[in-house]
């Protein structure tokens, strides 16, 4: 298998994570959410929107507990076929040696709800894996890594909405510890949609 790791995420990773979040979301949200918003979400103008704002927030986030961490591949090269490249191609290919694929991505910050402490209580904006990489292990480092970074500083819960017919995460995120608090919210997507809010304590 391909190194992998979490890290910060860095500008350089803008239009990966962005990609990663269009084509997580295409894939993820295709049946239960209404193909007409489901498009608003993810088509070309969307898109220039969240690159726009994923460069925000990774270059000048809020504060120091504003955070988006991804989770990385090293790229395999298959070197057997580097004489067949050329000198400049062997030149290149021997470049790209330890270059990394951004494979999920996942984002928190203090809690913001009105009903939670954003001093004790903080909540994972963004949790995302690449479709053509679940099932790696991804989704678990990404999840450890928000929760060692916020243990750090000091918060005591983690909080994050899903989809309530979003049944990949919501099992995974239960497996892991998490629950339903009891806090829902239904968007009007064309027709309702509802949200639970999950919570675990990391203290």
């Amino acid at each position: 298998m391909a190194d992998v790791g979490v890290r910060a995420a860095r500008h350089d990773d803008v239009a990966a994570v962005t990609s990663t979040q269009i084509r997580a979301w295409k894939y993820g949200y295709r049946d239960f959410l209404p193909e007409g918003p489901l498009e608003q979400m993810t088509g070309p103008a969307a898109e220039e929107m969240w690159r726009r704002q994923w460069d925000e927030a990774i270059i000048t986030p809020p504060s120091a507990r504003h955070r988006v961490l991804v989770a990385v591949e090293q790229v395999v090269l298959d070197t057997d076929a580097f004489p067949a490249l050329g000198p400049g191609g062997i030149e290149a290919a021997a470049a790209m040696r330890g270059a990394e694929r951004v494979v999920g991505l996942a984002s928190h910050a203090p809690a913001e709800d009105p009903d939670l402490d954003p001093t004790t209580t903080a909540e994972m904006l963004t949790f995302l894996v690449d479709p053509d990489h679940v099932r790696r292990g991804h989704g678990s480092r990404l999840l450890n890594a928000t929760v060692d970074y916020l243990r750090d500083d000091g918060y005591h819960t983690i909080v994050t909405w899903v989809f309530a017919d979003n049944h990949g995460p919501l099992g995974f995120l239960e497996s892991a510890g998490w629950g339903e608090d009891g806090a829902e919210r239904v968007l009007n997507m064309g027709r309702p949609v509802r949200m639970v809010r999950l919570a675990t304590d990391i203290s």
